[in-house]
């Protein structure tokens, strides 16, 4: 008897420490998921992506008017509209479900550290398929970075790689298949969103693992996790690994260099924009990940998780405001305060992925293996 009571109070204290400190959900869950993926879709997804490819059109214009006439005010303006375009795609990463997911879009769009000698190689050769595995790290908005920012130390010196070197015309043309990569790439993807994936997309809304919104929750978490956190941030200032070391040279759009922080900046805002189902370039919020942990009253340390996840997002922005425009110099010169940033972006990681997933049961799907 005495051995069966031990038991139970063991039994007891275990079911009770792991009840704390978790997020609370009630099993109701009649949310209709098809006016939360008619919002992602009609107002978040769709526009971002059309917004991005806006942008990369002007690139494609400004690319143009560049090799035809390479000089300062052309690559000034040339230089703006990549910018542009990069601000633009910390709002489309998060959505690596259908086409852009098929092509590798994000894979082909931001590989970061860009590879100097391959895209050297490519130029001298005149051969390459970017459609190729091997050639990620060669293409997207880092190799460009490189192209424009990175030639050489000063602007006459990069000009004149594409005036006056011998293999000028080479890299006239590297810099064009660069741009009409990215423009082939996003006007597939928004022509299948706006062909037949959007309603497959709203038509599957139940909770299977190929349901819509798991898939998509799981693409957004991943991307946090993997793309910014760990990318932006916790690869660079060696916070990821914690060994000593520090990489200031790999951090995203190296060469400009002055952009880190307001890159990180545009992603955290798309990832709360995107938590709350805010339309994008306006106020109003729909059906989104706030209003469904709302619903099933999910609620960690007595606040409901949908406020505890944005004040969690606000915190972020506010560490990250202090910081250089540079990571390269914050890394080199205080680390700490990147180290802080890495454990605030993970401490949302929590939030998001542990308590969130577990409230609307979501499993996740790709492969984890860094901890939170």
């Amino acid at each position: 008897m005495k051995k069966i009571l031990l038991l139970l109070g063991i039994i007891i204290f275990i079911i009770a420490c792991s009840s704390d400190n978790t997020s609370e959900e009630t099993s109701n869950d009649s949310f209709n998921r098809t006016e939360l993926l008619t919002n992602w879709a009609d107002n978040i997804i769709i526009p971002r992506y059309e917004n991005y490819q806006a942008k990369v059109d002007v690139l494609y214009t400004k690319t143009t008017s560049f090799t035809t006439s390479p000089n300062q005010s052309n690559l000034d303006e040339l230089r703006a509209a990549w910018l542009e375009t990069y601000k633009a795609f910390q709002y489309v990463g998060m959505f690596s479900i259908g086409k852009a997911e098929s092509i590798n879009f994000n894979s082909a769009t931001n590989i970061y550290p860009t590879n100097q000698t391959g895209i050297q190689a490519n130029i001298a050769s005149g051969t390459y398929n970017f459609a190729l595995l091997s050639q990620y790290d060669k293409q997207g908005l880092p190799a460009l970075d490189y192209m424009l920012n990175g030639l050489a130390t000063t602007d006459s010196e990069i000009i004149d790689f594409y005036v006056n070197h011998v293999d000028a015309s080479k890299y006239k043309q590297y810099l064009t298949d660069l741009v009409n990569q990215l423009k082939s790439n996003i006007d597939a993807v928004v022509t299948d969103w706006n062909g037949t994936y959007k309603n497959a997309f709203i038509s599957s809304n139940g909770n299977s693992v190929s349901s819509s919104t798991n898939k998509m929750v799981n693409s957004f978490i991943k991307y946090y996790e993997k793309d910014l956190r760990l990318g932006k941030v916790g690869y660079p200032s060696g916070a990821f690994v914690n060994d000593g070391n520090k990489y200031p040279e790999i951090v995203e759009a190296y060469f400009k260099n002055d952009v880190s922080k307001l890159l990180l900046e545009e992603s955290i805002k798309a990832s709360q924009d995107f938590f709350n189902g805010k339309h994008f370039n306006t106020n109003i919020e729909g059906a989104s990940l706030k209003s469904y942990l709302n619903f099933l009253g999910t609620v960690r340390d007595n606040q409901n998780l949908s406020t505890v996840i944005n004040n969690q997002f606000v915190s972020i922005l506010n560490m990250n405001s202090t910081l250089d425009n540079s990571y390269s110099n914050q890394i080199n010169t205080d680390n700490v305060k990147m180290f802080e940033l890495y454990d605030a972006l993970r401490q949302n990681i929590v939030y998001l992925k542990l308590d969130m997933m577990q409230a609307l049961h979501i499993t996740v799907d790709y492969v984890d293996n860094d901890g939170d």
